[in-house]
């Protein structure tokens, strides 16, 4: 299916590895010009000497997310090199692992701004694009509870607020047809998750726990499976749909307790 994406400029957050890799090697493919914003310098730059190799047009922009003036800085770059915008995939953030009894008041602010507050500074930087070329955003989520990973409170907190900002913004901006969903992710094996297992004394069978406990195969969901979401609700092929909460998991949030109590 072509999804008419040849030639959209789509900004993605955290595009070098893991889910934002997946989506902007999608993007590529399907002949978009993906725009890498992150502050890892040398991941971003590895990845773009790939895909040129591979003929594909992507861009780049280095930020931290967390620097209002580097976000504005990175948009502005990307508007001289190409003109236009026609997308935003807010994807990057971290389960910093901030919760409420050993946390503290300045590392819960500090995991907002890491996880959310970026999603509202890119969208707002990006909107007069948008409403020019009747752009998309789409919020990359997870699902935190239940995960076994610790108290999460600042990153729970973020992805609460990614959800409402999405049915937020998805009604506030309708009078000029941009459409805004959020692809809620549970269990995918990114460099992040990867860490994260590695930290039991045995990964395999933590690991394996946990896929036991996904409804559909029995696996972790791919990046590219989330990839394939993420660029249907960036396309006009999903021309009537916004507002929406898309679980890409498996069936692992809304199945995996009726089907355990079997």
């Amino acid at each position: 299916m072509d999804l008419g994406l040849k030639n959209k400029v789509i900004i993605v957050t955290g595009g070098s590895k893991g889910i934002g890799a997946g989506i902007v090697s999608l993007l590529a493919e399907e002949g978009a010009i993906p725009i890498i914003v992150g502050r890892n310098k040398p991941n971003i730059d590895q990845a773009i000497e790939i895909y040129k190799e591979k003929g594909f047009k992507v861009g780049y922009a280095y930020a931290e997310l967390t620097k209002p003036e580097q976000c504005e800085a990175a948009v502005k770059l990307v508007l001289r090199k190409h003109g236009r915008i026609d997308g935003l995939v807010n994807n990057a953030g971290v389960n910093d692992g901030v919760g409420l009894e050993h946390g503290n008041y300045n590392d819960f602010m500090e995991s907002i701004k890491r996880n959310l507050a970026h999603y509202y500074l890119m969208a707002q930087l990006v909107l007069p694009e948008l409403k020019k070329n009747k752009g998309a955003i789409v919020n990359i989520g997870s699902k935190t509870a239940d995960t076994g990973q610790g108290s999460t409170s600042g990153y729970a907190a973020s992805n609460g607020g990614r959800n409402a900002l999405t049915r937020e913004w998805a009604v506030e901006l309708l009078p000029y047809a941009i459409r805004v969903n959020c692809v809620v992710v549970a269990e995918c094996f990114t460099p992040l998750y990867e860490k994260w297992i590695n930290t039991f004394d045995d990964p395999k069978e933590k690991l394996k726990s946990i896929t036991q406990k996904i409804p559909l195969e029995k696996r972790m969901t791919t990046a590219i499976e989330i990839a394939n979401t993420v660029a249907f609700l960036l396309s006009s092929r999903s021309s009537h749909t916004t507002g929406q909460l898309v679980y890409v998991d498996g069936g692992y949030t809304h199945l995996d307790r009726a089907i355990n109590k079997e």
